[in-house]
């Protein structure tokens, strides 16, 4: 018996032992899809909506703070939904949870990722943006703005890298499957 058709075996007599199995499958899946979901929809849809349909850009980045935090709180939530499902059916299929898997380390860099976004450059940009009242009438120049600017680019790069993260995760999960 070759060493594919083993495995597929051991995976059918796991799938018919462990009914949980396609649950937790779903699981990883749901959580990943509402996270890449929701930064795909911030990046190409709310973001530049609201910067091209608000009147002044300190609104639009009033409006993007706020849903860039509750974006921030789905990814927190689906990156654990996804570590612990992921986890279970691990331990389930092989016997170990592989803590290490590379699923597994990409999701924590995400988790890490958008905490630095939401505790670490968030709240920094809220301060600038309180500080300069209104971030239209500060010339680019102004420190503050330059600042906010920097922070604005950090940001940007973190959400893209978590971005290109998910989708790697989302290509492994989905050949989780397949096998």
């Amino acid at each position: 018996m070759s060493a594919d058709l083993m495995s597929d075996s051991l995976r059918s007599i796991a799938a018919c032992y462990y009914p949980a199995m396609p649950f937790l499958r779903f699981l990883m899946l749901l959580s990943l899809i509402v996270w890449l979901g929701g930064l795909i929809f911030f990046a190409f849809g709310v973001a530049p909506t609201l910067f091209a349909v608000l009147p002044t850009r300190h609104m639009a980045g009033s409006v993007v703070q706020r849903s860039l935090t509750t974006l921030h709180w789905m990814g927190i939530v689906s990156g654990i939904v996804f570590l612990i499902a992921s986890l279970i059916y691990a331990r389930m299929t092989t016997g170990t949870p592989h803590i290490f898997a590379a699923r597994n380390v990409m999701i924590v860099l995400m988790l890490v990722l958008t905490l630095v976004s939401q505790f670490g450059i968030m709240p920094k940009m809220v301060a600038l943006r309180n500080q300069m009242v209104v971030i239209d009438n500060v010339p680019p120049t102004d420190p503050a703005r330059v600042e906010f600017d920097s922070l604005h680019v950090w940001s940007t790069r973190v959400e893209e890298l978590v971005l290109l993260l998910a989708l790697v995760v989302t290509y492994m999960t989905a050949q989780v499957g397949a096998r």
